[in-house]
C-alpha cells in the first residue's frame, strides 16, 4: 500500500468524532469497498449505506413486464445485457418468457441488437436500454447507427435514468455522498457543485484501494468542520465539464421525463425518452405498450435498501428465500447490487 493510502488509512482509522452515515451511491464502489476489506477497518462512528447506483437495481417491475409482453405477445426479438435477464417482474422475469418460447438474446452492446436487426430484418427486434448516464449514450449511438443503416425494424426500451435528481430526492438520507466516478465522468462536475448549493456534502471517488481510502478519508477529514464540502478525489477521469461530445449526443436524442425508481417511486425529470421526431425508434411508441404498473414481491425491501434505511442482512428474506440463484429482488441479481454484495461478502466474514 502506498505512502498515501496509508495516511488515508489512518485518518479512518482513528476517526472518534460525530457519527457520520456515507452513501455509496455506486453499485461497483460497494462490491469494491467488500472487496478490498475497507468496512473491516471502519471505526464505529463511520457507516456505509448502499445507495441507488445500481441500475437494474432500480429499473420497476413494469419495466420487466414490458419486456415481456413485447417477447410473448408481440413477438419481438428482445435483447438485453445479461444481468436483467433474472430480474423478477410480476408474472415472471424475462429468462421465463424464454423459457416459454419468447426470443431473449443477451448482447454486450446496444450495437450487437443493430446488427441482429440489419441480419434478421424480417424480425422486430427490441433493445432494453437500462442505465445512467455512463451508458446512456450507447443506446443513443445504436439509434443513430440504425438510422444511417435504414435499419427500420430496431427499437429501443428505455429506463434510462439520470442522478441529479436522485441526490435530491435522498439528500436526507446521509451525511455524505460517494459520488460515482464514472457517471461523473460523463455529466463532470456541476451536479455536485449543485448539492453542495443545497448544503449536501460529497467526494467523487474512484475504485481502487487507494482512490476509496482517499475519498473516505476526505470525507472524514472535512466533516469535522462541520461545514458543507465537494472534493474531486477522481480527478484523472473526471473533468469539471465531463465529456461534452456524450452530453450533445443525449440532448439531441434525448428529454428528460419523470420515471419510477425501484423503491423510491416517481422522481420528476430523473429518466430519459427519445424525443419525438425519433420515435419510430421508441418501442412503446412502435408496439403501442399500454401503461403496466408492476407488482413487487411484499417480502422483498429492496426499496428500502436503495434508500439507505435498511441493510440487506436486515430483510427477513436475504440468505434464505432470496440468493443469487434464486432471487426474490433485483438487488440480488446484479453485480452491482447491494444485496448481492453483502451475499457474497458480508456472509463470509
Amino acid at each position: 500500500m502506498n505512502t498515501a493510502a496509508e495516511n488515508a488509512k489512518d485518518i479512518i482509522t482513528s476517526y472518534k468524532g460525530r457519527k457520520l452515515r456515507i452513501m455509496e451511491v455506486c453499485g461497483t464502489h460497494t462490491h469494491e469497498i467488500f472487496r478490498q476489506g475497507i468496512r473491516n477497518i471502519l471505526p464505529p462512528d463511520v457507516e456505509l449505506i448502499s445507495g441507488p447506483g445500481c441500475p437494474v437495481c432500480v429499473t420497476p417491475v413494469g419495466y420487466i413486464d414490458e419486456a415481456v409482453m413485447l417477447a410473448l405477445e408481440k413477438g419481438a426479438v428482445v435483447c438485453t445485457f445479461g444481468d436483467l435477464i433474472r430480474v423478477p417482474g410480476s408474472e415472471m422475469p424475462l429468462a421465463g418468457a424464454r423459457s416459454k418460447g419468447g426470443d431473449i438474446r443477451p448482447v454486450y452492446s446496444p450495437l450487437d441488437a443493430v446488427e441482429i436487426a440489419e441480419r434478421e430484418p424480417d424480425k422486430e427486434v427490441v433493445f432494453l436500454a437500462v442505465g445512467f448516464e455512463t451508458t446512456t449514450p450507447s443506446a443513443c449511438i445504436a439509434v443513430k447507427t440504425a438510422m444511417k443503416k435504414g435499419i427500420k425494424n430496431f427499437s429501443i426500451l428505455t429506463a434510462n435514468k439520470t442522478m441529479p435528481n436522485a441526490y435530491r430526492a435522498l439528500m436526507h438520507s446521509a451525511d455524505a455522498f460517494l459520488y460515482p466516478g464514472h457517471v461523473n465522468a460523463i455529466t463532470g462536475t456541476g451536479v455536485c457543485k449543485e448539492m453542495l448549493s443545497l448544503g449536501v456534502s460529497g467526494v467523487i471517488a474512484g475504485f481502487t484501494a487507494s482512490e476509496l481510502l482517499t475519498a473516505l478519508a476526505v470525507i472524514i477529514k472535512k466533516s469535522e468542520t462541520g461545514e458543507p464540502f465537494f472534493e474531486n478525489c477522481y480527478p484523472r477521469v473526471v473533468k469539471d465539464e465531463g465529456s461534452p461530445a456524450a452530453l450533445r449526443l443525449m440532448d439531441e436524442f434525448l428529454e428528460p421525463v419523470d420515471t419510477e425508481w425501484r423503491g423510491l417511486g416517481i422522481i420528476e425529470k430523473s429518466g430519459v425518452k427519445l424525443r419525438d421526431k425519433y420515435s419510430d425508434f421508441d418501442a412503446r411508441v412502435k408496439f403501442s405498450l399500454p401503461e403496466i404498473k408492476g407488482r413487487s414481491n411484499p417480502a422483498c425491501r429492496c426499496g428500502d435498501v436503495l434508500q439507505g434505511k435498511c441493510k440487506p442482512t436486515d430483510c427477513k428474506v436475504f440468505g434464505k428465500g432470496c440468493t443469487p440463484l434464486h432471487p426474490i429482488g433485483a438487488c440480488m441479481v446484479s453485480d452491482e447490487g447491494a444485496c448481492s454484495a453483502y451475499y457474497q461478502y458480508a456472509l463470509n466474514d
